[in-house]
């Protein structure tokens, strides 16, 4: 009986406690909200109405009101830089720079914010200054990011291997592959301008860094057949077999020039046989098919498409067939199997791409560095219709 009493008398003060404490808490906020300007329930309005440019230029008059609404500043900041008013954006961050009340983490912040609008408008001399500022600071991963892609838009190859360097230091993730990839732009810019001996120094570099990188072994072949040394370039070439064979495609008629260079084209055809039934592949088949046309004739090049479509039916293989029969058909044959190539070669026009493998660009010509999504090696070496017919 005294248990239930307590309660009789608990309960409502209780009650009576909470009443109080809503009251305060209301009264509160509705003093909080007789401070905002009206023209930030005039923004909030436009935005709840849809209408976003209205909403901006009433928040704007909200910031000139009321300068220490700083999160509202960098709202605005990075609803106009998405928006590609990246001058504003500018003004915006810059504004919050001079000023002199700034805590330094708000300042570290209105810098982060400042380069990315100077990235976004393209003045990337400005935006590497700001990033390099930023190094050694709470935003230190994402200022190495944003100035490799500096780095990598500017084609400053040798920086951008330095902040590669440092990122894989400070994140501990490997960047073996893209490093690889900037010392083969050196090299490539080096054999370009007649420079082999550095060429070679920058493919040295890419291979000790990354012993797989098949794009190191491509350009040296490269380099050894423009000296003239055409036994070496093939050596150079034959070693992509045991770093990723799906890759044998793209030298393969770097190969065939130089065995008929050393008049051994005969030799280069069979080796393609063998890569060929080894790693079927469209492309490796189109180079052993020319070969085996100009080396055997019409029929050796025929067989050769035949057997291997029965093994890896393609479209692109069947187009290949076709351009065998029609090489070797009589005349009086001719019309009518071009007639059909036409029909089938229209088609396997939209499947004879590249395609990426991070994004899905496609492409007609492989490419190390994907040009959509700026991925490195992310294009398999083989057409579309392949992947497709891959389970």
């Amino acid at each position: 009986m005294e248990f239930e009493s307590w309660w009789l008398i608990a309960l409502p003060f209780f009650f009576g406690m909470g009443w109080l404490a809503a009251r305060i808490d209301i009264k509160h906020l509705l003093t909080e909200s007789r401070q905002l300007p009206q023209s930030y329930f005039k923004g909030l309005n436009f935005l709840l109405n849809e209408q976003p440019d209205k909403a901006i230029e009433a928040f704007i008059e909200v910031v000139k009101v009321d300068r220490e609404t700083l999160e509202l500043h960098f709202a605005l900041g990075s609803l106009f830089r998405r928006r590609g008013e990246t001058e504003r954006a500018i003004r915006m961050h810059r504004n919050l720079l001079d000023r002199g009340d700034l805590a330094e983490s708000q300042r570290l912040q209105a810098l982060y914010e400042l380069g990315q609008d100077y990235l976004k408008a393209g003045l990337l001399d400005r935006a590497e200054e700001v990033f390099l500022q930023l190094r050694s600071s709470t935003y230190r991963g994402e200022a190495l990011r944003f100035l490799l892609d500096i780095y990598q838009q500017e084609k400053d190859w040798s920086k951008a291997i330095e902040i590669a360097l440092e990122l894989e230091k400070s994140t501990g993730n490997s960047w073996q592959k893209e490093i690889a990839n900037y010392y083969c732009e050196l090299a490539t810019y080096d054999a370009n301008h007649s420079r082999p001996a550095d060429a070679q120094k920058h493919l040295a570099a890419a291979l000790e860094i990354n012993r797989k990188s098949i794009r190191a072994n491509l350009i040296m072949g490269d380099l050894a057949a423009s000296s003239g040394d055409h036994e070496a370039a093939i050596a150079c070439w034959k070693r992509i077999e045991q770093q990723q064979p799906a890759y044998l495609a793209l030298c393969a008629q770097r190969l065939l020039e130089s065995f008929r260079t050393l008049d051994k084209a005969q030799q280069g055809l069979n080796l393609l046989r063998g890569y060929l039934a080894s790693y079927p592949s469209l492309d490796l088949l189109d180079v052993a098919f020319q070969s085996a046309l100009e080396v055997a004739g019409p029929e050796a090049a025929y067989q050769l498409v035949k057997d291997e479509l029965r093994r890896n039916p393609s479209l692109l293989g069947l187009d290949k067939l076709l351009e065998a029969q029609i090489a070797a058909a009589p005349v009086e044959r001719r019309p009518d199997l071009e007639l059909v190539k036409n029909l089938v070669h229209s088609h396997t026009r939209r499947l004879a791409r590249y395609r990426c493998e991070s994004c899905g660009f496609k492409a007609r010509q492989f490419y190390w560095h994907c040009p959509a999504c700026g991925g490195w090696e992310t294009y398999p070496p083989r057409r579309s219709e392949e992947s497709d017919l891959e389970p």
